[in-house]
């Protein structure tokens, strides 16, 4: 019985993605979302070269100042890596939702590339050890504190996948999780934190502005018609 049900399972998926990339327009949104999202991971990489060379003094924290520092490496690095795996994994089991959710993230972090060059505090000055080799090293130089990506990334996702009431809970408590941790390893100040779900709840909204066509694929159950 699980057998046949998990071979209808994959069979829904694969019907899914049939029907999807047999059209132009998932085509070219698809290609675009790519696109967009070099562009920012590129915007990226220079503003944190920016922000490393600028890096002002650290300041103090409320809540920083009060909790000892815990090393977070794990949760930070590996964690982060696997919530992109499992991101991915649920985007190709639910393949409307791509390109959407590859041109909010663009937008996210284009937006946040703006936002670390305007704000270059230091990090402070005693905090959990980052493995330097990680292959996040081309994404993070440590100094690029507001706000925090860790944080608003699963916040993101939880916006996107808001129909569905258990992945909107998972990436919810994962953004949770990843706040308490940035916090616990004083790699962000409070205020990179908390100011996250507000400025990316903005980001949503501003990227369901610029892509509607797409924005209204996220939440259909019917199968992709074409245009």
């Amino acid at each position: 019985m699980n057998e046949k049900m998990s071979a209808y399972g994959g069979k829904k998926i694969i019907n899914r993605h049939k029907a999807l990339w047999s059209q132009k327009y998932f085509h070219s949104s698809f290609a675009t979302g790519i696109a967009l999202l070099v562009v920012s991971l590129v915007a990226n990489y220079f503003a944190n070269i920016y922000t490393t060379n600028h890096a002002s003094n650290y300041v103090s924290d409320v809540i920083l100042d009060n909790i000892p520092v815990f090393n977070v490496d794990f949760i930070f690095l590996e964690g982060m890596g696997i919530f992109l795996v499992i991101l991915a994994l649920l985007l190709l089991r639910d393949p409307k939702k791509i390109p959407f959710a590859l041109k909010s993230i663009a937008t996210f972090v284009l937006i946040r590339s703006v936002f670390i060059m305007l704000t270059h505090m230091a990090v402070p000055p005693v905090h959990s050890y980052i493995d330097p080799t990680s292959t996040f090293r081309y994404m993070t130089a440590g100094n690029d504190m507001f706000f925090s990506s860790h944080t608003g990334l699963p916040f993101l996702m939880a916006l996107v996948f808001w129909s569905n009431k258990k992945l909107r809970l998972f990436f919810l408590l994962t953004s949770i999780v990843f706040a308490i941790s940035v916090l616990m390893g004083h790699l962000h100040y409070s205020i990179d934190v908390f100011a996250a779900f507000f400025i990316t709840y903005s980001i949503f909204h501003i990227a369901q502005r610029l892509f509607p066509g797409d924005y209204k694929l996220v939440d259909k159950d019917e199968e992709f018609v074409d245009r």
